[in-house]
């Protein structure tokens, strides 16, 4: 199944297993759930069910990965069981949650995830069905998972990896962000030393949808020539980076390494080297 699905597709799609998960993030997220949301759709909150956000961001970052057991617990929350059909949309075209969420649930052991291609604005512009208030489901069975099948790396493993040469680290933040220029978010600008920068925006044509998958795999096949063949993606605190993740398995490429903490945790980390510049 493709990670990514076409608005006209969802609309066209008809499943008593189907599960639409709003994944809008921001402090009036919910807010905006509630006045206006895809219908059927459900809330999936960032911080409280694909976060675990801890008192300091120098170990882990501003977005950790919650436990499998307790993200367990969300899923079964939000009536998503083994044969689900899933669906997530955001309002970054799915670089605000969107992807993250599709990162854990295929890492959770999901096999049929989707980001509506767009995400919110495209519904609108499809004229999709909207309802608004909260949604009345039945909750799923608790399903028990020992660890995340998808591959995380750790700060250390980041530093060992670029000292070896062995892995390329891709750092999806906006260029300025990259070279230092000024940082909205974290308290220190610049990058990790030798990782590089190819922005997530980047995955998107100037209607705010995917490239087409051969034209992305082009792209990253030149952008990653004579580069080590491991790769592990980066942001400010894991949520974006899995925008370039998505892309990259929509392109038909092997699901790369995600460094959770990101820059978020190596800037704040007390002896970290950090670049400014190209």
């Amino acid at each position: 199944m493709s990670p990514i699905i076409s608005p006209s597709k969802l609309k066209n799609l008809f499943s008593e297993n189907l599960v639409i998960l709003d994944a809008r993030a921001g402090k009036d997220a919910h807010q905006k759930y509630l006045d206006r949301h895809i219908k059927n759709a459900r809330f999936i909150d960032l911080d409280k069910d694909l976060a675990e956000v801890g008192e300091n961001p120098a170990f882990g970052g501003r977005h950790p990965l919650p436990t499998v057991e307790k993200f367990g617990k969300a899923v079964s929350r939000l009536g998503i069981s083994e044969g689900s059909h899933i669906v997530i949309y955001d309002d970054k075209n799915g670089a605000n949650a969107a992807a993250r969420a599709w990162w854990m649930l295929k890492s959770f052991g999901f096999e049929n995830v989707q980001v509506l291609d767009g995400g919110f604005e495209n519904a609108e512009k499809n004229n999709f069905e909207f309802s608004s208030g909260e949604q009345s489901f039945e909750k799923a069975t608790i399903i028990k998972k020992v660890n995340w099948l998808l591959a995380v790396s750790s700060l250390e493993d980041v530093e060992n990896e670029l000292t070896n040469n062995s892995a390329t680290v891709i750092d999806v933040r906006d260029s300025y962000r990259y070279k230092g220029e000024s940082e909205p978010i974290d308290l220190v600008a610049g990058h990790i030393p030798g990782a590089i920068n190819i922005p997530f925006s980047e995955n998107l044509d100037e209607n705010g949808s995917f490239l087409k998958p051969e034209i992305l795999k082009e792209k990253y096949l030149k952008l990653l020539e004579n580069k080590p063949e491991k790769l592990i993606i980066h942001c400010g605190s894991g949520v974006t980076a899995c925008h370039t993740i998505l892309a990259l398995a929509y392109a038909g490429f092997e699901i790369p390494n995600l460094y959770v903490g990101s820059w978020s945790e190596w800037s704040r980390r007390e002896g970290k080297e950090i670049v400014k510049g190209i």
